[in-house]
């Protein structure tokens, strides 16, 4: 039995995120560091802002999960005293889908939108 719980500690994390091209950090990171900010960056309460600039608390998240991106973003805001942020990993053309969701919710309550990935194009592209 605890050989099984081992293999599947060991081969669950591939499987996972197998689902995707890169891993949501690697996207984080290079992002991150391309606009000057830090990454991880930790919360009083023990949650971490994906990416914290001078000016936005960013969540980053893949486009299915778009939906939680924005209570993230708009709650590290106030603990961070920044506006919030979103950017998005679009990896697949099908994502685009969501733009149309993220921005209607983003433009009523102020949460800048970006988006990251091999399928990211148009406004608020940054890779």
């Amino acid at each position: 039995m605890k050989t099984w719980i081992i293999v599947l500690l060991i081969v669950l994390p591939s499987i996972v995120s197998a689902a995707h091209l890169r891993y949501e950090r690697e996207y984080q990171a290079q992002w991150c560091s391309a606009v000057g900010g830090e990454t991880e960056y930790r919360l009083q309460d023990g949650t971490r802002v994906d990416c914290l600039t001078d000016d936005y608390a960013i969540e980053f998240d893949f486009a299915s999960k778009w939906a939680e991106s924005i209570g993230q973003s708009l709650y590290y805001g106030i603990c961070t005293e920044r506006l919030p942020g979103v950017v998005l990993i679009l990896e697949k053309e099908s994502d685009s889908r969501y733009l149309p969701r993220i921005k209607a919710v983003a433009n009523l309550h102020g949460i800048k939108v970006w988006t990251t990935g091999p399928c990211a194009t148009g406004e608020g592209h940054e890779q």
